[in-house]
Protein backbone atom coordinates (compact mmCIF):
# COMPACT_ATOMS: atom_id res chain seq x y z
CA UNK A 1 0.00 0.00 0.00
CA UNK A 2 1.04 3.60 -0.52
CA UNK A 3 3.15 4.87 2.35
CA UNK A 4 4.98 8.08 3.14
CA UNK A 5 8.24 6.22 2.56
CA UNK A 6 9.49 3.32 0.45
CA UNK A 7 12.40 0.90 0.68
CA UNK A 8 14.70 3.45 -0.95
CA UNK A 9 14.05 5.98 1.83
CA UNK A 10 16.96 6.65 4.16
CA UNK A 11 14.67 6.54 7.17
CA UNK A 12 13.86 2.91 6.35
CA UNK A 13 17.50 2.09 5.75
CA UNK A 14 18.20 3.27 9.28
CA UNK A 15 15.19 2.03 11.21
CA UNK A 16 14.92 -1.44 9.70
CA UNK A 17 17.74 -2.45 12.09
CA UNK A 18 16.52 -3.80 15.42
CA UNK A 19 19.52 -2.34 17.22
CA UNK A 20 18.03 1.11 16.65
CA UNK A 21 15.94 0.43 19.75
CA UNK A 22 19.03 1.58 21.65
CA UNK A 23 18.26 5.14 20.55
CA UNK A 24 14.98 5.26 22.48
CA UNK A 25 16.16 5.60 26.10
CA UNK A 26 18.77 8.21 25.15
CA UNK A 27 16.19 10.30 23.32
CA UNK A 28 13.77 10.02 26.23
CA UNK A 29 16.36 11.27 28.73
CA UNK A 30 17.26 14.17 26.45
CA UNK A 31 13.57 15.10 26.18
CA UNK A 32 13.10 14.95 29.95
CA UNK A 33 16.02 17.35 30.41
CA UNK A 34 13.85 20.17 29.02
CA UNK A 35 11.87 21.39 32.07
CA UNK A 36 8.86 22.56 30.06
CA UNK A 37 8.84 19.50 27.83
CA UNK A 38 9.11 17.36 30.94
CA UNK A 39 6.02 19.02 32.37
CA UNK A 40 4.10 18.71 29.11
CA UNK A 41 5.06 15.23 27.97
CA UNK A 42 5.95 13.42 31.19
CA UNK A 43 4.62 14.91 34.42
CA UNK A 44 1.18 15.66 32.95
CA UNK A 45 0.65 12.11 31.70
CA UNK A 46 1.13 8.66 33.16
CA UNK A 47 4.65 8.43 31.75
CA UNK A 48 6.21 8.74 35.20
CA UNK A 49 4.35 5.63 36.30
CA UNK A 50 5.59 3.62 33.33
CA UNK A 51 8.24 5.39 31.23
CA UNK A 52 8.71 2.24 29.17
CA UNK A 53 5.12 2.53 27.97
CA UNK A 54 6.03 5.88 26.42
CA UNK A 55 9.04 4.29 24.73
CA UNK A 56 6.87 1.49 23.35
CA UNK A 57 4.17 3.87 22.21
CA UNK A 58 6.63 6.21 20.50
CA UNK A 59 8.26 3.25 18.79
CA UNK A 60 4.93 1.89 17.58
CA UNK A 61 3.79 5.22 16.14
CA UNK A 62 7.13 5.83 14.40
CA UNK A 63 7.07 2.27 13.08
CA UNK A 64 3.63 2.90 11.60
CA UNK A 65 4.80 6.11 9.94
CA UNK A 66 8.02 4.65 8.55
CA UNK A 67 6.80 1.20 7.43
CA UNK A 68 3.03 1.48 7.25
CA UNK A 69 0.58 2.90 4.76
CA UNK A 70 -0.52 6.54 4.84
CA UNK A 71 -3.95 5.86 6.28
CA UNK A 72 -2.50 3.99 9.27
CA UNK A 73 0.13 6.70 9.82
CA UNK A 74 -2.47 9.45 9.71
CA UNK A 75 -4.72 7.65 12.20
CA UNK A 76 -1.86 7.05 14.62
CA UNK A 77 -0.56 10.61 14.51
CA UNK A 78 -4.07 12.12 14.63
CA UNK A 79 -4.59 10.42 17.99
CA UNK A 80 -1.29 11.80 19.28
CA UNK A 81 -2.07 15.33 18.06
CA UNK A 82 -5.49 15.18 19.71
CA UNK A 83 -3.88 14.30 23.05
CA UNK A 84 -1.25 17.01 22.69
CA UNK A 85 -3.94 19.59 21.90
CA UNK A 86 -5.64 18.87 25.23
CA UNK A 87 -2.52 19.05 27.38
CA UNK A 88 -2.07 22.53 28.85
CA UNK A 89 -0.67 23.71 32.14
CA UNK A 90 2.00 25.64 33.97
CA UNK A 91 5.08 24.84 36.02
CA UNK A 92 4.21 24.43 39.67
CA UNK A 93 7.74 25.26 40.82
CA UNK A 94 10.81 26.93 39.31
CA UNK A 95 13.13 24.69 37.29
CA UNK A 96 16.37 26.02 35.85
CA UNK A 97 15.72 29.34 34.14
CA UNK A 98 11.94 28.77 34.07
CA UNK A 99 10.00 30.34 36.96
CA UNK A 100 6.95 28.82 38.60
CA UNK A 101 3.87 29.67 36.59
CA UNK A 102 5.55 29.26 33.20
CA UNK A 103 2.77 28.17 30.90
CA UNK A 104 3.17 25.26 28.52
CA UNK A 105 1.24 23.49 25.79
CA UNK A 106 2.12 20.01 24.54
CA UNK A 107 1.54 21.07 20.93
CA UNK A 108 3.91 24.05 21.18
CA UNK A 109 6.11 23.91 18.05
CA UNK A 110 9.23 24.71 20.08
CA UNK A 111 8.68 21.74 22.38
CA UNK A 112 7.77 19.42 19.50
CA UNK A 113 10.94 20.43 17.67
CA UNK A 114 13.05 19.45 20.68
CA UNK A 115 11.30 16.07 20.83
CA UNK A 116 11.94 15.55 17.12
CA UNK A 117 15.57 16.67 17.39
CA UNK A 118 16.31 14.19 20.19
CA UNK A 119 14.91 11.34 18.10
CA UNK A 120 17.00 12.28 15.07
CA UNK A 121 20.17 12.94 17.05
CA UNK A 122 19.90 9.69 19.00
CA UNK A 123 19.07 7.60 15.94
CA UNK A 124 21.96 8.95 13.89
CA UNK A 125 24.41 8.39 16.73
CA UNK A 126 23.30 4.79 17.32
CA UNK A 127 23.24 3.98 13.60
CA UNK A 128 26.67 5.39 12.86
CA UNK A 129 28.20 3.86 15.99
CA UNK A 130 26.76 0.36 15.57
CA UNK A 131 25.51 -0.14 12.03
CA UNK A 132 27.09 1.90 9.25
CA UNK A 133 28.29 5.28 8.06
CA UNK A 134 25.96 7.72 6.35
CA UNK A 135 27.42 10.19 3.90
CA UNK A 136 26.35 13.84 3.82
CA UNK A 137 23.63 13.25 1.24
CA UNK A 138 22.18 10.36 3.24
CA UNK A 139 22.16 12.40 6.44
CA UNK A 140 20.40 15.19 4.56
CA UNK A 141 17.92 12.71 3.15
CA UNK A 142 17.31 11.28 6.62
CA UNK A 143 16.39 14.70 7.98
CA UNK A 144 14.20 15.35 4.93
CA UNK A 145 12.34 12.14 5.78
CA UNK A 146 12.03 13.20 9.39
CA UNK A 147 10.58 16.54 8.36
CA UNK A 148 7.69 14.49 6.97
CA UNK A 149 7.40 12.83 10.39
CA UNK A 150 7.42 16.25 12.03
CA UNK A 151 4.65 17.50 9.77
CA UNK A 152 2.49 14.51 10.74
CA UNK A 153 2.84 15.54 14.39
CA UNK A 154 1.73 19.08 13.58
CA UNK A 155 4.93 20.97 12.82
CA UNK A 156 4.86 23.38 9.88
CA UNK A 157 7.84 23.65 7.51
CA UNK A 158 8.78 26.97 9.10
CA UNK A 159 8.96 25.30 12.52
CA UNK A 160 11.75 22.92 11.44
CA UNK A 161 15.35 23.61 10.35
CA UNK A 162 15.81 23.41 6.59
CA UNK A 163 18.81 21.06 6.51
CA UNK A 164 20.61 18.57 8.70
CA UNK A 165 23.39 21.03 9.52
CA UNK A 166 20.81 23.52 10.71
CA UNK A 167 19.28 20.83 12.92
CA UNK A 168 22.69 19.89 14.30
CA UNK A 169 23.37 23.56 15.07
CA UNK A 170 20.02 23.82 16.86
CA UNK A 171 20.76 20.71 18.95
CA UNK A 172 24.25 21.94 19.81
CA UNK A 173 22.86 25.32 20.88
CA UNK A 174 20.30 23.62 23.10
CA UNK A 175 22.97 21.49 24.76
CA UNK A 176 25.29 24.46 25.27
CA UNK A 177 22.62 26.91 26.40
CA UNK A 178 20.63 27.35 29.60
CA UNK A 179 17.29 25.89 28.51
CA UNK A 180 18.00 22.29 29.52
CA UNK A 181 18.00 21.55 33.22
CA UNK A 182 17.52 18.12 34.77
CA UNK A 183 15.10 18.39 37.66
CA UNK A 184 14.99 16.01 40.60
CA UNK A 185 11.84 14.40 39.17
CA UNK A 186 13.53 13.93 35.80
CA UNK A 187 16.45 12.33 37.60
CA UNK A 188 14.01 9.86 39.16
CA UNK A 189 12.80 9.05 35.65
CA UNK A 190 16.38 8.28 34.63
CA UNK A 191 16.62 5.76 37.45
CA UNK A 192 13.39 4.12 36.29
CA UNK A 193 14.64 3.90 32.70
CA UNK A 194 18.31 3.11 33.14
CA UNK A 195 18.76 1.45 36.52
CA UNK A 196 15.53 -0.19 37.60
CA UNK A 197 13.39 -1.22 34.62
CA UNK A 198 11.00 -4.16 35.10
CA UNK A 199 12.61 -6.99 33.13
CA UNK A 200 12.93 -10.75 33.77
CA UNK A 201 16.16 -11.91 35.35
CA UNK A 202 17.17 -13.73 32.18
CA UNK A 203 17.13 -10.39 30.33
CA UNK A 204 19.43 -8.61 32.77
CA UNK A 205 22.62 -9.06 30.68
CA UNK A 206 20.96 -7.50 27.65
CA UNK A 207 19.56 -4.75 29.85
CA UNK A 208 22.98 -3.97 31.29
CA UNK A 209 24.34 -3.62 27.76
CA UNK A 210 21.53 -1.24 26.81
CA UNK A 211 22.06 0.77 29.99
CA UNK A 212 25.77 1.03 29.29
CA UNK A 213 25.12 2.33 25.77
CA UNK A 214 22.45 4.78 26.95
CA UNK A 215 24.71 6.31 29.59
CA UNK A 216 27.74 6.37 27.33
CA UNK A 217 25.99 8.05 24.40
CA UNK A 218 24.27 10.75 26.45
CA UNK A 219 25.71 14.25 25.96
CA UNK A 220 28.26 14.67 28.79
CA UNK A 221 26.55 17.72 30.26
CA UNK A 222 23.24 15.88 30.61
CA UNK A 223 24.90 12.72 31.86
CA UNK A 224 26.47 14.79 34.63
CA UNK A 225 23.16 16.46 35.49
CA UNK A 226 21.48 13.05 35.71
CA UNK A 227 24.19 11.93 38.12
CA UNK A 228 25.21 8.98 35.93
CA UNK A 229 28.82 7.91 36.41
CA UNK A 230 31.20 7.67 33.45
CA UNK A 231 34.97 7.55 33.02
CA UNK A 232 37.74 6.99 30.51
CA UNK A 233 37.76 3.20 30.89
CA UNK A 234 34.04 3.00 30.17
CA UNK A 235 34.44 5.33 27.20
CA UNK A 236 37.16 3.06 25.76
CA UNK A 237 34.98 -0.01 26.29
CA UNK A 238 32.08 1.73 24.55
CA UNK A 239 34.19 2.72 21.53
CA UNK A 240 35.81 -0.71 21.16
CA UNK A 241 32.52 -2.54 21.55
CA UNK A 242 30.77 -0.31 19.02
CA UNK A 243 33.55 -0.74 16.47
CA UNK A 244 33.47 -4.51 16.94
CA UNK A 245 29.70 -4.61 16.48
CA UNK A 246 29.77 -2.37 13.42
CA UNK A 247 32.58 -4.14 11.59
CA UNK A 248 32.12 -7.77 12.58
CA UNK A 249 28.86 -8.55 14.36
CA UNK A 250 26.25 -6.63 12.37
CA UNK A 251 27.45 -7.76 8.91
CA UNK A 252 27.40 -11.39 10.08
CA UNK A 253 23.90 -11.37 11.54
CA UNK A 254 21.20 -13.16 9.52
CA UNK A 255 18.32 -10.95 8.40
CA UNK A 256 15.91 -12.67 10.79
CA UNK A 257 17.96 -11.36 13.71
CA UNK A 258 19.27 -8.07 12.33
CA UNK A 259 16.20 -6.58 10.69
CA UNK A 260 12.74 -5.63 11.80
CA UNK A 261 10.17 -8.27 10.86
CA UNK A 262 8.06 -5.81 8.88
CA UNK A 263 11.07 -4.85 6.78
CA UNK A 264 11.84 -8.50 5.99
CA UNK A 265 8.26 -9.26 5.01
CA UNK A 266 8.30 -6.57 2.35
CA UNK A 267 10.38 -8.92 0.25
CA UNK A 268 7.29 -11.13 0.04
CA UNK A 269 4.35 -8.78 0.50
CA UNK A 270 4.07 -5.60 -1.53
CA UNK A 271 3.27 -2.86 0.94
CA UNK A 272 2.56 -3.10 4.61
CA UNK A 273 -0.55 -2.43 6.62
CA UNK A 274 0.03 -2.64 10.37
CA UNK A 275 -2.74 -4.22 12.43
CA UNK A 276 -4.92 -1.83 14.31
CA UNK A 277 -4.05 -1.25 17.94
CA UNK A 278 -6.43 -3.15 20.18
CA UNK A 279 -9.08 -0.93 21.70
CA UNK A 280 -8.20 -2.17 25.18
CA UNK A 281 -4.76 -0.57 24.89
CA UNK A 282 -5.41 2.35 22.57
CA UNK A 283 -6.92 4.64 25.22
CA UNK A 284 -4.06 4.12 27.64
CA UNK A 285 -1.43 4.80 24.97
CA UNK A 286 -3.32 7.86 23.71
CA UNK A 287 -3.13 9.35 27.17
CA UNK A 288 0.64 8.98 27.12
CA UNK A 289 0.88 11.06 23.94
Amino acid sequence: MDGYFNDASTIRLVHRNKIMALAGPRALLMQAAHPVAFAGFFASTETLRDPHARLRHTGEVLHTIVFGDRASAMRATARVRAVHHRLRGELTEPVGRFPAGTRWAADDPGLLLWILATLVDSSLIVYERYVGTLDDSQRESYWKDYRVVGSLFGLADRDMPDGIRDLEAYTADMLAGDVLHVSSRARELAVEIVLQPPVPLVMRPLLEFANFVTIGLLPPTLRCQYGLHWDGVRELMLCVGAAYAKRLVMPALPPTIRYDRARRERAVVKGLCLPEIGSAHAHQRDRLG
